[in-house]
């Protein structure tokens, strides 16, 4: 059984149609496709953010038959532009691991960080960290290296590959870069006008 499984998730717009796709443990998808063919939509409603028509399941659940907490503590979502509600990095966060934050170019002293001083890369960046807290076993990532210079890219690469490893994570990673499609996913899907389409190059 796949860990996570979408089923006939229709498409919202006045087009009716339908896909299916899984992403198995430990697995990496990537999604490519033109601006605005509704990537961050399929995001947003596998995460239950958004309704929608369609059937999406974890290890076999449904998600309606989960609450909507349980079901985006373990289906996480990052979006493109992370949001913060409170003044300093650290009431974000309820402990935090030392490695993990080396391994993104921070340390404990970052805590004590105002969210006015953080540029929008180290915000993305720790909003993975603050996502990962709860150790979900699904991560929808959108666009998460967008914002980023090439060394931070390749800490976040790095960094979602260990944790797909570590915990048998499945990832949905939306991506307009077709050669980090390639480098992080091992199936990859393209959107457009209401249709997905799996690649089947690697």
């Amino acid at each position: 059984m796949s860990l996570f499984s979408v089923d006939a998730l229709f498409y919202w717009s006045e087009q009716k149609e339908s896909f299916s796709f899984e992403i198995e443990r430990s697995f990496c998808a990537g999604m490519t496709g033109p601006s605005g063919s509704g990537k961050t939509l399929l995001l947003r409603a596998l995460a239950d953010l958004d309704p929608h028509q369609g059937r999406v399941f974890l290890n076999g659940r449904e998600c309606s038959n989960w609450s909507a907490p349980d079901w985006r503590r373990r289906v996480a979502m990052l979006p493109a532009e992370s949001q913060w509600w409170l003044p300093t990095v650290g009431e974000h966060f309820d402990e935090i691991d030392e490695n993990l934050f080396q391994q993104m170019g921070f340390n404990r002293d970052t805590l004590s960080w105002g969210i006015s001083r953080l540029s929008s890369g180290e915000r993305q960046r720790l909003a993975l960290l603050r996502l990962l807290t709860n150790m979900p076993p699904v991560l929808l990532l959108d666009e998460p290296t967008r914002s980023l210079d090439p060394e931070n890219v390749d800490r976040v690469e790095s960094l979602i590959a260990g944790y797909r490893e570590r915990t048998q994570a499945a990832v949905l990673w939306i991506t307009h870069d077709d050669n980090q499609a390639k480098r992080v996913a091992q199936t990859r899907f393209y959107l457009k006008d209401g249709y997905l389409e799996e690649k089947s190059e690697q």
